[in-house]
């Protein structure tokens, strides 16, 4: 099988992929569409192949990292799932209390490049806890097909709450000095943008290319980052009105557009994933925590 280079795929296969990646393209249709770009030595295989996550490669901190205690915790989640699992992590022997962070995963659950970001943040010298809304239904299953269609089963409001609940349960640990931001990707944009419409004393919400509460700004009260994608023309639509409404109620927010970069640039785990671009928003966003959460 021939091994490609991201320079050599048209942008309409990553619009093919993302259709497909937010259930607007069956698999057998994506395929069907796929068969198109199909030449030249390209395989539909090496094509699939290609676009789909590698997580065996591509985590940049070890799961057990000597500098971080790291593990799973369950927490209660009332107005949602009840019973929710999440990756607790924060740096070995800290001497102060810490901030803390709710890192959002994606439409497909609990998978290791969301673990990989939530240790990160950790190591940066905050409590994180990356919950799995999955986990009423059996938790990520270990593949991004199935874990999309798992999270399908699920209400996205009851979801909604299982973070909520996460941010409570942060605040109440004794590692974390209260101040608690949010951090997500994809859904977990729209997760982190409504935990700031929905949690009044949420410290910083980091959305990355996530969809916008527009209706609901007035209600926001905690400073935003927001990440957005240059190509990603379906998450963007949206960004002007809510742009306009965030002036209107003068909102505390910044936003970044990187350009030439696909939708899920910050996931190391696909070749959407764009370094220069995933880098500058990461670090951006840690120093973002860092002001707000002390």
């Amino acid at each position: 099988m021939k091994n490609l280079k991201k320079e050599e795929i048209k942008q309409e296969v990553f619009d093919l992929y993302d259709a497909y990646a937010h259930n607007k393209l069956q698999r057998r249709e994506f395929i069907e569409k796929l068969s198109v770009y199909a030449v030249g030595g390209i395989t539909v295989a090496s094509l699939m192949s290609f676009l789909m996550p590698n997580y065996k490669d591509t985590l940049l901190v070890k799961q057990d990292d000597p500098s971080l205690d790291s593990g799973y915790i369950t927490y209660n989640s009332p107005k949602g799932g009840g019973e929710i699992r999440g990756l607790l992590s924060m740096p070995k022997g800290a001497k102060e209390k810490l901030g803390g962070i709710v890192v959002v995963h994606e439409n497909r659950g609990l998978n290791p490049y969301i673990e990989d970001t939530a240790r990160r943040a950790a190591l940066a010298g905050f409590v994180t806890l990356a919950p799995d809304a999955l986990w009423p239904l059996g938790g990520y299953p270990g593949n991004d097909d199935e874990g999309r269609a798992m999270q399908r089963e699920r209400n996205r409001d009851e979801m909604l709450e299982d973070f909520i609940a996460a941010f409570e349960y942060l605040k109440g640990h004794e590692a974390c000095n209260g101040k608690i931001g949010v951090v997500g990707f994809c859904f977990g944009g729209w997760i982190s943008n409504m935990m700031a419409v929905k949690v009044p004393d949420l410290a910083a919400s980091v959305p990355f290319y996530g969809g916008q509460p527009t209706e609901d700004v007035e209600k926001i009260n905690a400073p935003l980052m927001l990440h957005f994608a240059g190509l990603d023309e379906r998450v963007n639509a949206g960004w002007p009105a809510y742009e306009e409404a965030l002036k209107k109620y003068n909102k505390e927010y910044v936003a970044y557009m990187y350009p030439d970069v696909n939708h899920g640039f910050h996931n190391t785990s696909t070749p959407r994933y764009d370094k220069p671009a995933a880098e500058l928003a990461w670090g951006r966003t840690i120093e973002f925590f860092k002001e707000k959460l002390g």
